[in-house]
This record gives structure tokens, C-alpha cells and sequence, in this order.
């Protein structure tokens, strides 16, 4: 039997079969993870490459996802915010991991997840790159939404790692009706808190701030509306990474038929050589984010 170190090329497997096997492998493993949360609530040594704490949580769900995901015979590189350097695992497509965002909610036991980028192309990859992207929202139920080809579809894990289909062609509802904003209001740069308060000044918009920012992202493709994480007067760049969250992220809202930006741009146009470089984000509908980059452009 061919081993993944020796195939031919005609024994490698299409790009198309390789994503359906990442989106497989993550899903699988979802119940794993959320299995191991509970004996992992506290932090680990060290800090990751951002120099954030590690929860043992965060470490357990990023060697995993390494193993399994490094099994597949068309990964060849598995990057995640836990490690400096991306892991060469042998030849086609890169995966760059979050393995546990918000893992800071694991002690008040809120909402968290993994999210998923699929590049064709070395890492540190552009925008241009992504070929597919997921999340898995471990909540009331564990669910997996993925963006490939085009379409949105969301899913329902269970407990014994089967997965179903529970809503396809997700869109963005016209009608939206939640926001939320990170980051410390008096870090705010003037312009955004102006933006901000345009909003909560709409009655019908609630506010939904999770910690988690894949959970407040899942917020806003189930109800509609806009979550940022902003630019902030001690770090302009924000605080989520390019690589691990705002390509995966941008390309489903974007995808479900919202926007991203970074305050002047598409988040799929911004390029960084750095493969943890940070940028702000900015998703939702078209109107919220148009506002955002209305209200940044008189900086």
C-alpha cells in the first residue's frame, strides 16, 4: 500500500476530494474536543506565538487536529495559532487552524470554537488563496458551518461524530437585527465609537457579545447584522489574526452574501508576510459595514 510519503501523482487525491476530507476529518473530531474540554480548564505553561496564555484546552485540540489533519494524503501544511511555524505534513493544500477561539470561556463555560482556513498555496497564503473555510460552534449542540464553491451550509454534529446537513445556501437575513463590538470602549478610536453609537441607537439591533469571537460571528449570519473587532488607539492593528480568522471568516460571511473589511478594504485584499500578522475585522451585511468604512475614512 502507497504510503502518504511515497504516492505518485496520479495516486494523489483532487483538491475538491481533499476539502471534503478536511471538512470531515474537523467534524469528527468535534465530539473529541468538546469531550476533553472539561478536565482542561486551566492554563497551560507557556503562551502561544501571540503571547496570549495557553489554556491546556488550546493544546490538547491543536495536537489532535495536527494528527488527524496531517494524516490526509492532499494536506501539506498545518499551521495553527498555537505553534510559531507552520507543520510540514507532505504535499497539496495548507490548513491553518484556530483550535479552541475563545478558549478564554471555557471557566464561565461560554460559547466556543475552531475555525478552519484552506489555502492553495504555501503559507503564509493572501486571500486569494482560500479555497474553503469552516467553524465549529460548540454551543447548546455542537454545529459545523463550511464555505466551499460558492455556498454556505451549516451542519449538526453528533455526539458519535456523524454530521448532518441543517441548513443549506445560508445567506445573510435581510432584515438584520444583532451587533457586537470588541476591545475596550476607551480604546475606541473616536470614529468607530461615533459609528457605534449609530447603531445602538436603532431599537430594533440588540446587542450579542460573546467573548467568542466565532460565536459573535455566528450570531450575526443567523440574525444578521455586524461584529468587529476594531482597530484600537494602543493597537491599530486589532486583535485577530489574518491567517486564522479574518480570511476563514470573511470568506463565509462573504460567501453567505455579507461583507468584510478592515476599515478600507475587502479583509480577502489584505496581504501580510507575518504568518500570525493581526488586522482589524469588520463582517456582517453590506449596509453595516459600508457604515463602518463611511465612519474610518474621516480618520
Amino acid at each position: 500500500m502507497a504510503t502518504k510519503e511515497n504516492l505518485t501523482p496520479a495516486e494523489t487525491v483532487s483538491n475538491a476530494t481533499t476539502i471534503s476530507q478536511i471538512f470531515d476529518v474537523v467534524a469528527r473530531a468535534a465530539p473529541e474536543v468538546r469531550a476533553g474540554l472539561p478536565g482542561r480548564r486551566v492554563a497551560a505553561e507557556g503562551e502561544n506565538p501571540s503571547g496570549e496564555s495557553q489554556m491546556a484546552a488550546d493544546v490538547f485540540a491543536d495536537e489532535l487536529l495536527c494528527d488527524r489533519l496531517g494524516d490526509l494524503s492532499g494536506v501539506g501544511e498545518y499551521a495553527s495559532e498555537e505553534r510559531e511555524h507552520p507543520v510540514d505534513v507532505g504535499t497539496g493544500l495548507s490548513v491553518c487552524v484556530d483550535p479552541l477561539d475563545g478558549s478564554s470561556n471555557l471557566k464561565p463555560n461560554n460559547t466556543m470554537g475552531t475555525i478552519v482556513a484552506v489555502y492553495d498555496a504555501p503559507l503564509p497564503a493572501t486571500g486569494a488563496d482560500v479555497v474553503a473555510s469552516a467553524y465549529v460552534l460548540y454551543g447548546a449542540t455542537t454545529t459545523m458551518v463550511t464555505a466551499r464553491d460558492g455556498t454556505v451550509t451549516e451542519y449538526v454534529i453528533h455526539e458519535d461524530g456523524e454530521y448532518e446537513v441543517c441548513r443549506e445556501d445560508v445567506r445573510l437575513p435581510d432584515d438584520p437585527s444583532v451587533y457586537g463590538f470588541g476591545g475596550r470602549v476607551p480604546d475606541w478610536v473616536d470614529s468607530f465609537t461615533a459609528y457605534v453609537r449609530e447603531v445602538e441607537s436603532d431599537p430594533s439591533m440588540k446587542l450579542r457579545y460573546g467573548g467568542s469571537m466565532i460565536g459573535d460571528v455566528n450570531q450575526v449570519l443567523t440574525y444578521g447584522g455586524v461584529f468587529g473587532y476594531p482597530t484600537l488607539a494602543d493597537a491599530p492593528e486589532g486583535k485577530l489574526r489574518v491567517q486564522f480568522e479574518g480570511y476563514p471568516v470573511a470568506h463565509i460571511v462573504e460567501t453567505a452574501g455579507g461583507r468584510s473589511s478592515d476599515g478600507s478594504q475587502s479583509l480577502m485584499d489584505v496581504e501580510k508576510e507575518d504568518l500570525h500578522a493581526r488586522t482589524p475585522v469588520y463582517v456582517g451585511n453590506e449596509a453595516f459595514v459600508a457604515g463602518v468604512e463611511e465612519a474610518l475614512a474621516d480618520d
